[in-house]
C-alpha cells in the first residue's frame, strides 16, 4: 500500500502565513477604523472586508477539497493496480 499523505508546508511557512493574514486584516481593520469619512463609508468598507475574508477562506477550502480528492481517487486507483499486479501470474494459462 502506499506510504501516508506527508504534510507540504514547513513550520515556518505555516507561521509566515498566519502572521501575514493577522497582520494584514489588523491593518486594514485600524486603516478602515480611523478613516476620516462618515461612518456609513466605514461600515460599508468593514463589510467589504468581512466579505473579502471569508470568501478567501471559503475558497482555500475548496481547493483544498479538490486536492485531496483528486489525491484520494489517486491513491485508490494505485491501490487497485497493485492489486491487480500482486495477483496476476503471467505464466499461468487459461483453460489448461
Amino acid at each position: 500500500m502506499s506510504a501516508p499523505m506527508q504534510s507540504r508546508t514547513t513550520a515556518a511557512y505555516y507561521i509566515q502565513a498566519v502572521l501575514s493574514f493577522a497582520l494584514s486584516g489588523a491593518a486594514l481593520g485600524f486603516g478602515i477604523a480611523f478613516l476620516p469619512v462618515e461612518p456609513w463609508t466605514r461600515a460599508f468598507l468593514a463589510v467589504g472586508l468581512l466579505w473579502t475574508v471569508t470568501s478567501a477562506f471559503t475558497l482555500a477550502k475548496v481547493v483544498r477539497d479538490r486536492q485531496e480528492t483528486t489525491d484520494l481517487v489517486t491513491r485508490v486507483d494505485q491501490a487497485r493496480l497493485d492489486k491487480l499486479l500482486a495477483e496476476h501470474d503471467p505464466f499461468k494459462v487459461e483453460g489448461v
